[in-house]
């Protein structure tokens, strides 16, 4: 592919940055990234806005200390090898020109779409799950499908379970997992699910299944994720919540049934990003069909200018666990926060690229690999890390074989040629395009003024440790800030009784309430089953609303 210079692409960033004067790009510019931009070259403009001489110094200041990392740059994923059934096998087909072409009166005798929305490049096909083939909830009605965008090729892969209970009423759920670039199916599987699945790929009934009272949705997102698939790339957490934001107002129509019961948006880490531009997404619509009521994010990455000051505590023995660090190390985390917030700071203020993309490197270096070297899981504290292939959890590796054998995938109606628990290179895409540190904590006061929102936490997790979560939910600047601050942690029980075992503690003010959820990890339905059926059973139904 031919390089592109320097030259034509600070000329490129020139012409797209009203009154910026001509400016090169930072000498450790990786050549892959350059190469890149021949044949993505339009998507590339807006990385290219804000490039000052300060940022290219810093850009190259952090290549020096971290070349390896800097020279990794990604913008865009290899598309999957696929082949896309014909609409006759599927069920349903939804066509989303056909929801924005329906207007209605309103009560100003004014005509108006009865849906807000780009919808027209949308379709979502739908196939009706037979529950004895693949015996996962065989009781339990099932659909599963993918959204199309067919102007942007990108096709997202869903799998719909219903409520165990009372599907009629009980509210609907919209699971993510994180990474960026992890399979939702891997929350299916591995902890909230109905079913496991053991060594030998068996599946076993999961009792604490959270569509206990619950319809769940499990979305493979972004694109090229699981068994998710596209020609193209998404790599920032607002592009991502377009076809969110379809998939939902598709898959409620083609279900009304579904759509008067009440919605929530539940995740984990890297959702911690993707709930409150998803949610912000959905409020900004004012004739909208998906009734959201509130979001929950587990264990999340949200606010980094906050949370990574809580990385050399929770390392070091000041999370409620034994230290993992020595004093030498735990020294050095310390020595190195202030340069890291600096430039956290600095991509909150300016969110470039140019500024966004150091602090990304420079923090997870400094303040994060000193804990990966020791070999300990970062998921967990309290254990090594099992399975460095599989994100140091073996389940994955059975997950993902039972997810590629190709009876599994023929009752799915699956598309792609195969299914990989986590896309690293969509991992690097997010980063490399600086949104791993963007402040997307600054949307959750507006969610705060319509819905609830939970943050819980497991105790004994690293990466998205309870420490930095209360910490910045705690700095939140919202009307109930001071009161939700100095708010008391409460047991939280079983039953809710004063004589319920303990498994962890709550804290809430006004829509806003933080969990600890005692010797739990990252994931915490994987390892407190019962204490997590328990608090999103109470949450949903609105206990602390």
């Amino acid at each position: 592919m031919r390089l592109l210079s320097a030259a034509v692409l600070a000329g490129a960033a020139t012409a797209s940055t009203l009154n910026q004067q001509p400016i090169q790009l930072p000498k450790t510019f990786p050549e892959q990234a350059k190469n890149a931009l021949d044949k993505q070259f339009n998507k590339m403009k807006d990385v290219l806005k804000g490039l000052t001489t300060e940022a290219a110094a810093v850009w190259d200041e952090v290549a020096m200390l971290y070349p390896e990392d800097m020279a990794a740059a990604s913008y865009f994923s290899l598309p999957k090898k696929h082949n896309r059934r014909p609409d006759h096998e599927w069920d349903h087909i939804v066509r989303g020109a056909d929801i924005q072409n329906v207007w209605i009166q309103n009560s100003n005798g004014e005509k108006e779409r009865e849906i807000d929305g780009k919808l027209d490049t949308y379709d979502l096909r739908v196939k009706a799950v037979d529950p004895s083939s693949l015996k996962v909830d065989p009781d339990v009605k099932q659909y599963s499908g993918y959204l199309d965008d067919n102007e942007n090729d990108k096709h997202l892969f869903y799998w719909f379970f219903e409520s165990r209970n009372d599907p009629e009423n009980d509210p609907v759920v919209l699971w993510l997992n994180g990474g960026p670039g992890c399979s939702s199916l891997t929350g299916l599987f591995l902890e909230l699910g109905p079913s496991r699945i053991n060594e030998k790929l068996e599946l076993v009934y999961n009792p604490y299944s959270w569509n206990r009272n619950a319809s769940v949705i499990f979305l493979d997102q972004p694109v090229n994720v699981g068994y998710s698939y596209s020609s193209s790339s998404v790599s920032n957490t607002v592009a991502a919540s377009k076809d969110v934001y379809a998939l939902l107002t598709l898959f409620f129509k083609q279900f009304p049934e579904y759509a008067h019961q009440d919605f929530h948006i539940a995740g984990e880490s890297y959702a911690g990003h993707y709930i409150p531009v998803f949610a912000a997404e959905i409020q900004s619509h004012k004739k909208t069909n998906i009734n959201l009521k509130s979001v929950l994010i587990g264990n999340g990455l949200t606010d980094g200018l906050t949370q990574y000051e809580y990385y050399r505590p929770m390392a070091c023995g000041d999370g409620g666990w034994p230290a993992v660090l020595d004093k030498q190390s735990c020294q050095s985390m310390d020595n190195a926060l202030p340069r890291c917030q600096s430039l956290i700071q600095n991509c909150y203020d300016s969110e470039s690229v140019w500024s966004c993309v150091p602090a990304a490197i420079y923090c997870n270096n400094a303040l994060l690999a000193p804990y990966q070297r020791t070999g300990q899981n970062v998921y967990d504290v309290r254990g090594k890390c099992k399975d460095s292939s599989n994100l140091c959890y073996p389940e994955l590796g059975w997950i993902s074989k039972w997810l590629n054998e190709k009876s599994v995938m023929k009752a799915l109606g699956v598309e792609v040629d195969g299914y990989d628990s986590c896309n690293f290179d969509i991992n690097r895409n997010f980063l490399f395009q600086g949104d791993w540190m963007k402040p997307f904590h600054r949307l959750v006061p507006g969610i705060l003024e319509k819905i609830p929102v939970l943050i819980y936490a497991g105790d004994a997790d690293f990466i998205c440790n309870w420490l930095g979560n209360k910490a910045w939910s705690e700095a939140l600047e919202w009307p109930g800030h001071k009161d939700f601050a100095n708010a008391e942690m409460e047991d939280l029980r079983i039953d809710g009784e004063k004589t319920g075992r303990k498994i962890g503690e709550v804290k809430t003010h006004g829509n806003f309430t933080f969990m600890k959820i005692h010797a739990g990890g990252h994931m915490v339905p994987l390892d407190q089953p019962e204490a997590s059926l328990e608090f999103f059973n109470r949450w949903i139904m609105k206990e602390w609303f």
